[in-house]
This record gives structure tokens, C-alpha cells and sequence, in this order.
């Protein structure tokens, strides 16, 4: 499942992943990222995973997929925070190949993600 994150910077869209993604959770990031995009111009965008990446269904993946295409030339910045190492440095990586800068955080550094994300640091 995939909640949207409230109480975050009004410049950013925000959300937290838990136990089974599907295609249709993912159908909710899709609307609610156009939302952002539509009103602000760009994207900032954080995902929180509370899970593993193999929770994510294929439809998922692929809704995934389409979120970073539709929006290849409106992403700014991007942070996926989780504890699992191997996330964090493919996040990392990404960001050399894609259109906008791209972080991984550990949990513990969520409140610097979401300044990051936001702009409110470099």
C-alpha cells in the first residue's frame, strides 16, 4: 500500500510504502504527482519505503516506470529513503542518467530528505 505523506512542504509530493505495492497504488501517486506538476511546475518527489522492493508488484514497477517517463523533463529532485543499502546507492546512482538530481537517505535522515527535496538545503 502507498499513503501520501501530509505535513510535508507544499512544493513537494510526498509518500510512504507498506507491506503489498500495486498498480493501483501507483495509480494514486500517478494523479496526485500530476496534481503537483499541474500547480507548481516541476517535481519534487520523496518515497518512504517501510518495505522491500520485492513487495512491489509488476504492475507496480511498471506504473513506476511510467511515473518517471510522463515526467522526464519535470523531475528537480528526488529522494527515496530506506535502510537497505543497495537502494540507496542505485537511488544515487540514477541521478547521473536522469533528468533532475536524485538522493537515497536512511530512515533516520528523513527530516534532511525532506529539506532536501523541499530546497530548503543543497
Amino acid at each position: 500500500m502507498i499513503q501520501q505523506m501530509t505535513d510535508l512542504p507544499a512544493n513537494m509530493a510526498g509518500f510512504r510504502s507498506s507491506g503489498k505495492v500495486t498498480k493501483e497504488d501507483f495509480d494514486f501517486v500517478i494523479d496526485r504527482v500530476r496534481e503537483k506538476v499541474e500547480s507548481s511546475g516541476e517535481l519534487n518527489y520523496m518515497l518512504v519505503l517501510d518495505n522491500d522492493p520485492s513487495d512491489f508488484t509488476a504492475g507496480a514497477w511498471l506504473n513506476d516506470a511510467w511515473l518517471g517517463v510522463k515526467n522526464l523533463l519535470k523531475w528537480n529532485r528526488a529522494a527515496i529513503v530506506t535502510d537497505l543499502e543497495s537502494v540507496i546507492a542505485f537511488t544515487d546512482a540514477f541521478s547521473k542518467v536522469m533528468p533532475g538530481e536524485f538522493r537515497g537517505y536512511r530512515k533516520s535522515e528523513l527530516q534532511k530528505a525532506i529539506d532536501w527535496v523541499s530546497g530548503v538545503t543543497n
